[in-house]
């Protein structure tokens, strides 16, 4: 029997049902492996309502909260950067403005080399 090499080849039932299986197969795969390696987690405290948190997760419930809290968080580092105190008594460990730190390290060093 000739074949004409100008006639568009056919594929065979045999070649599309093998290619079937195999989409079939990698899907499955797929899908077990989502069910593994990503499992269905709860929701993140941001997104939950705050009756469901806990007090020391009750500033993530809205966004409001989360702005009041943030602004109190930079107010208070801002005082503490510029203020003295103690960090710990027993060890002797102090609390410096930054600019003060900054003038006792160029001292300490013996100023610019």
């Amino acid at each position: 029997m000739k074949t004409d090499s100008s006639a568009p080849a056919t594929p065979r039932p045999v070649s599309l049902m093998a290619i079937v299986a195999v989409f079939v197969l990698l899907s499955a795969f797929g899908l077990l492996a989502e069910r593994v390696y990503f499992p269905v987690i709860s929701p993140a405290p941001q997104n939950e309502t705050p009756d469901n948190l806990s007090k020391d997760m009750a500033w993530k419930a809205t966004p409001a909260s989360r702005k009041a809290y943030m602004l109190d968080l930079k107010k208070k580092q801002a005082e503490q950067a510029a203020s003295y105190g103690w960090v710990d008594q027993k060890k002797g460990i102090v609390q410096l403005p930054i600019d003060r730190a900054m003038e006792l390290i160029v001292q300490e060093n013996g100023g610019a080399k």
